[in-house]
């Protein structure tokens, strides 16, 4: 999927249907010139709901498509005959998708679950028809109720990655190179920052055809939170990850400190992301030595006291293997 077809915010407008009116008809047969009334109720307004699609994995559809405008009901009719209800409108949307009031921010729902569906706009009640109005003393009433209005509303459509491991680094430190090896996916590559304007995802192949979903998404810096950068805009992305996986580069002039940075902006955006599992992995370590790595290790085991770190290489093919396990032991503690 291209930069230009992943949608993730959409606004749009909904409004349901009206509810028909009732019948205030009268029966007039041959043989009973004094029928009374008979009139029937109109139908409900249709619904406007949405319906949660496992084969979506973006809002792009939505992108041209802002007003969603449900059927009026009939009205009633004769011989206490019903009218049809109004059509509804089924907005579909991938997994994973929050719907916000734009109005106010307030979570109205989320959609987790494939045909899950939801009514956010009820479609306006029928209204009676004279028939439920006679009695022994109103004989032949010759009103009926008009139907109730329907819902109209603005509404935020923010839909979040569903990844078992989120990768969380700076710009330009090798998530995208990793995404590609570790999985089929075809992220942009290229060396220089903010490569990734969009969030990628991949399946990432394990023993026995066992598979676990692996999320890239824009590099983060400090000050993210002030919007240096793109901001916090995509983080939301990885909230739903079960483990973090930090990517710091081996060239780094401080490992810890910008593992300590990113940590930050993480506190700073949603504090419980604080309370997943990470993992550190050091990228591009294949311009390593084995004597500098050595000595590397014996700093990092002093600064990442009780996390766990090891070193990688996308490029040269190292420690991908060992990665893997360890995510997947992570995932399934």
């Amino acid at each position: 999927m291209t930069e230009g077809n992943f949608v993730d915010y959409v606004k749009i407008h909904v409004t349901s249907g009206k509810g028909g009116k009732g019948s205030a008809h009268m029966r007039r047969e041959k043989y009973l010139p004094k029928g009374g009334p008979d009139g029937g109720d109109g139908g409900r307004g249709g619904h406007v709901i949405i319906r949660a699609d496992k084969n979506l994995w973006t809002l792009y559809h939505l992108k041209f498509k802002r007003h969603f405008r449900a059927g009026h009901g009939e009205s009633g009719g004769k011989q206490t005959s019903t009218g049809a209800d109004g059509e509804d409108v089924y907005v579909d949307v991938p997994l994973g998708t929050v719907i916000r009031d734009t109005a106010t921010q307030d979570i109205l729902f989320e959609l987790t679950e494939d045909g899950e569906e939801r009514i956010i706009a009820k479609g306006g009640k029928g209204g009676l028809g004279n028939d439920h109005f006679k009695s022994a003393t109103r004989q032949t009433p010759r009103y009926a109720q008009p139907g109730l209005e329907g819902e109209e509303m603005d509404i935020t459509l923010e839909m979040k990655v569903l990844a078992d491991v989120g990768l969380v680094g700076f710009p330009n430190a090798g998530k995208s190179t990793l995404l590609s090896v570790v999985t089929a996916a075809k992220p942009k590559i290229a060396n220089y920052e903010f490569t990734t304007l969009k969030p990628n995802l991949g399946i990432v192949k394990y023993r026995d055809y066992q598979t676990f979903v692996m999320a890239d998404i824009p590099g983060i810096i400090e000050g993210a939170a002030e919007g240096k950068g793109l901001g916090h805009y995509f983080l939301r992305h990885i909230e739903r990850n079960s483990t973090l996986l930090f990517l710091i580069p081996a060239d780094a002039k401080d490992i810890k400190g910008q593992y300590e940075i990113l940590l930050d902006e993480l506190r700073r955006y949603n504090p419980e992301l604080l309370d997943k599992q990470r993992l550190v992995a050091i990228s591009k370590s294949d311009m390593l030595d084995e004597e500098l790595k050595t000595e590397m290790k014996a700093l990092l085991d002093k600064e990442f006291k009780g996390i766990p770190y090891l070193f990688i290489s996308s490029v040269a093919q190292q420690g991908l293997i060992e990665l893997k396990d360890k995510l997947w032991a992570m995932l399934n503690a």
